[in-house]
């Protein structure tokens, strides 16, 4: 397909089906979207110049899933992306299916060897995609790799995790890692300690790039729909290792990422709504990841955060300091988002209905 033209991508397919679909291209190129028209031409126009240097022989399509975007960009996707090169297919849903549901849609449609996950706030860096199939053709075992994650200033941004623990939360949660960014154990969970130079084995690669290959997703599954948004590459990438595979970071694949971490730290203001919207997503899908995989444990992960909310507001209500009062009052708007989350998911035991 040499222009961009809207798929219907099948509402299932499973583990056989994607293992063999037909592999015409050496990688599919999956980016979820929702309103980032600009910064998505900005992806697609960079992804048209890597795909266009990849070695002979290499060949990749590009599948763009729009999650019901407001802004104009499946009108600005089917105007100004025709390219023979590398084909882009667009799958444009009535509805915000979330990220997992939507990279679904995409690989069930793909027809590559290997399916890369790309954001469409993500930009590779000169030979990023060439390197990322020849690590996965390197190595059979590999099953996810991820790639150096870099600000546009080129700061690093973690992109190699640990997968969550209770005691990983609470480092989190109390801002021990982040006043401890060196330490293995305080900052297990994100590995700031590590060098971000040196490659590794991991729990876990964020969904801002991630290569998969074709045969681990068909032992392991795809993404559970159950995360609208949050948790769901970490549950992808442990079922991943369970059936047998490794999750890789690779930091030769570099590649600028423009929003990193920052939704998971508590700030010194008011939320807004957005910013509680955010919060209560990520919370929802904190239950039902720990309910899926620790069972009773959730009831740890619960009381330890709303423990902490509570610390907050009692140390910081009568503080003489506005920005101290603020936590406070924050601290009170957690603590109420976190009920909202335990008990509109029952838990852990159910998802809200989509779109969250």
């Amino acid at each position: 397909m040499n222009d961009a033209s809207a798929v219907r991508a099948p509402e299932n397919a499973s583990a056989t089906e994607i293992l063999r679909a037909n592999c015409e291209y050496t990688a599919s190129i999956v980016i979820v979207s929702f309103n980032t028209r600009d910064l998505l031409r900005e992806c697609l126009t960079s992804l048209r110049e890597e795909c266009s240097c990849l070695p002979e022989g290499a060949t990749a399509e590009i599948l763009v899933v729009d999650n019901a975007s407001r802004d104009g960009s499946v009108e600005m996707v089917a105007a100004e992306f025709s390219c023979p090169g590398a084909p882009v297919r667009l799958i444009a849903s009535d509805v915000n299916l979330g990220f997992g549901a939507a990279s679904n849609r995409a690989i069930e449609a793909a027809h590559g060897r290997y399916l890369v996950l790309l954001n469409s706030d993500a930009f590779f860096h000169a030979g990023a995609l060439a390197c990322a199939i020849a690590h996965m053709d390197a190595d059979a075992k590999a099953g996810a790799g991820g790639a150096r994650l870099v600000y546009r200033d080129g700061a690093w941004q973690p992109a190699a995790r640990m997968f969550p623990s209770i005691l990983r939360d609470g480092f989190v949660l109390t801002g021990l890692a982040a006043r401890f960014p060196r330490s293995r154990f305080f900052a297990a969970a994100e590995r700031t300690w590590a060098d971000p130079a040196a490659p590794a084995e991991v729990d876990w690669v964020t969904g801002a790039f991630m290569i998969l290959r074709r045969e681990a997703l068909a032992k392991a599954g795809l993404f559970d729909p159950a995360f609208f948004l949050y948790s769901e590459e970490v549950d992808l990438c442990r079922r991943i290792k369970a059936a047998g595979f490794r999750v890789l970071y690779w930091p030769d694949i570099v590649v600028t990422h423009l929003h990193g971490a920052s939704s998971r730290q508590v700030g010194a203001h008011i939320f807004s709504e957005n910013e509680g919207q955010v919060a209560l997503w990520r919370m929802r899908s904190n239950f039902l990841y720990y309910r899926k995989h620790h069972g009773a444990k959730v009831w740890l992960a619960r009381w330890l955060e709303e423990s902490l909310y509570a610390l907050r507001f009692a140390r910081n209500r009568c503080s003489p300091k506005p920005a101290r009062r603020a936590r406070a009052r924050e601290a009170v708007v957690l603590g109420r988002l976190l009920r909202r989350a335990w008990k509109e998911t029952h838990g852990g035991r159910v998802s809200p209905p989509a779109p969250w």
